[in-house]
């Protein structure tokens, strides 16, 4: 199986460690693909909105943005990690994500998305993991995901792994553990199920897809949506493989 992690943070500190002993039962039979931020997406995403209105090959960083993706479409299970920054995801992780909005549904979403699965990685000292782990699902969701793991660890002693007491690492290896076990028993041949609400989003933005293309056939985003054949009866869900 493919397997894409979006690392939030250079730094190879607890959430690295968490999500490497996440991983340990994958690596015999998986090809993994990393990624680092902000090295491999250094560019904030200025706003100019040139990827929804007029193609995200328009885009100022469409290179670094287009490796990614292409990764993330031909990943079976989809891995993204950051340490609560402020109680939110790091600035990096938040311009990938930016980078991104032409893939939300309300967009061009990505057929084979609605089939994936994905795990969030998050860690705080205190307060804040759960806010962080938000932000990722957030967008996951709307790219059309609707299986998503999600790990909130609490660190409470240090901010340094070695440093952690052995009761707090090994509280959160196990727990870390338990979700790998979870998702390492996923049959990936058989797509993931879309959840009802995820096709709720969907339904709403095809009526707005079909109205925008009533107006005007050659917008970007109803354009896409009418040769996906979405405004008429085909569904992502019925595509993925």
């Amino acid at each position: 199986m493919n397997i894409t992690v979006i690392n939030g943070t250079e730094k190879r500190g607890v959430t690295y460690k968490l999500k490497e002993i996440f991983l340990e039962r994958f690596k015999t039979n998986s090809e993994i693909t990393e990624y680092y931020l902000p090295k491999d997406c250094p560019n904030f995403c200025n706003g100019c909105a040139s990827c929804c209105l007029k193609g995200e090959q328009t885009c100022k960083d469409y290179s670094y943005v287009q490796s990614i993706e292409k990764s993330l479409l031909q990943a079976d299970l989809i891995i993204m990690t950051s340490p609560a920054y402020v109680m939110h995801v790091s600035g990096a992780m938040k311009t990938l994500l930016d980078h991104l909005a032409y893939r939300w549904i309300p967009h061009r979403p990505a057929a084979n998305m609605f089939g994936k699965r994905a795990v969030v990685i998050t860690q705080c000292v205190g307060a804040g993991a759960k806010s962080t782990a938000k932000d990722i699902k957030h967008s996951l969701s709307w790219w059309g995901i609707s299986k998503i793991g999600i790990f909130t660890g609490t660190l409470m002693d240090d901010i340094v792994w070695d440093n952690l007491s052995e009761k707090r690492r090994n509280k959160l290896s196990k727990q870390i553990l338990q979700l790998s076990d979870k998702f390492s028993k996923i049959n990936y041949k058989k797509p993931a199920h879309t959840k009802i609400l995820t096709k709720i989003k969907f339904g709403f933005c095809r009526l707005m897809q079909k109205k925008s293309y009533k107006i005007n056939p050659e917008y970007t985003d109803a354009q896409y949506w009418h040769h996906q054949g979405w405004l008429d009866k085909n569904r992502p869900w019925h595509k993925t493989k």
